[in-house]
């Protein structure tokens, strides 16, 4: 119950710390990447608390993995508007999807050692 707990907790931590300003929209964001966890539903069982995720559920896979770091760091290359008057609001959304699905990835992994 403590890592559904997480998956709420955390990201709103990290919103509050680095995107003050829109905290509240970038915790939304954030959350609404648990939606990943829609792969779940391929498994048979659909929940077992002693599977790890990662690497298991088509979704929890290194390579998409490393899709979502790219969607994570390429904004922070690219999403600046040409004026430097801050991010385009299409990088800003795609920056925190990324970061929502590796914060997700990484409190998946952190239950896998558990």
């Amino acid at each position: 119950m403590i890592h559904i707990v997480l998956h709420f907790i955390v990201p709103t931590l990290v919103a509050f710390t680095f995107y003050l300003s829109r905290w509240r929209n970038a915790t939304m964001i954030m959350i609404a990447t648990m939606l990943v966890d829609a792969d779940h539903l391929l498994a048979d069982p659909i929940y077992d608390p002693t599977r790890c995720s990662i690497g298991f559920h088509p979704l929890h896979n290194v390579p998409v993995i490393v899709i979502y770091a790219i969607l994570f760091v390429l904004p922070l290359f690219v999403g600046r508007k040409a004026d430097n008057q801050g991010w385009h609001p299409t990088a800003r959304v795609l920056h925190l999807i990324g970061l929502g699905l590796l914060i997700h990835m990484a409190l998946d992994w952190i239950d896998c050692l558990v």
